[in-house]
C-alpha cells in the first residue's frame, strides 16, 4: 500500500504545483513555441530543431536528406509572430501566433514541437511545412 500512497501524493503535488494547472501548462507551452520562434529568427537551426519532439526531427532529416540543422532552414516556415492563442488538451497542445500554428507535445524535459507551418483547410487537417511521421 505505501507505494500507492507515494504515487498518489506525487500525483496530488503535481496537480497543485503549475504542471497540473491548465493556464501552466498553457504557457508553458506557448512558452517552447516562442523559443521555437525565437530559435529561427536568430537562425540558431541546434536550437531550433533541440526543440522539435524526436519523431519530427527524424522525419524533417529522413524527406530532406540531410541533418536537422541543415534541413530546417530549408523548411520554409514562416515567422511565427506573437501567440494568439493556446490550447492544451492532455499531453497535446495548438499554439496559434500570428503567422503560424505549432503542434506540441509534452515531454519528460518539456513541451516539444510535433508540428510547424501550418495551416487550416475546410473540414480537412492542417497543412504542416515540418511534421512528425
Amino acid at each position: 500500500m505505501r507505494g500507492g500512497v507515494v504515487v498518489l501524493t506525487g500525483v496530488l503535488l503535481c496537480t497543485l504545483a503549475a504542471c497540473g494547472s491548465l493556464a501552466g501548462r498553457e504557457d508553458a507551452a506557448a512558452a517552447a513555441a516562442a523559443r521555437f520562434g525565437a530559435s529561427l529568427h536568430a537562425s540558431d537551426p541546434a536550437r531550433g530543431c533541440a526543440a522539435l519532439a524526436p519523431g519530427t526531427r527524424d522525419e524533417l532529416e529522413r524527406s530532406a536528406e540531410r541533418p536537422c540543422v541543415r534541413a530546417l532552414p530549408e523548411a520554409g516556415l514562416p515567422t511565427a509572430g506573437p501567440v494568439r492563442s493556446v490550447d492544451v488538451y492532455g499531453a497535446q497542445a495548438r499554439v496559434v501566433a500570428e503567422r503560424d500554428t505549432l503542434f506540441l507535445s509534452s515531454f519528460p524535459g518539456g513541451w516539444k514541437v510535433t508540428a510547424a507551418g501550418c495551416v487550416p483547410r475546410a473540414e480537412r487537417p492542417y497543412r504542416c511545412l515540418v511534421k512528425g511521421g
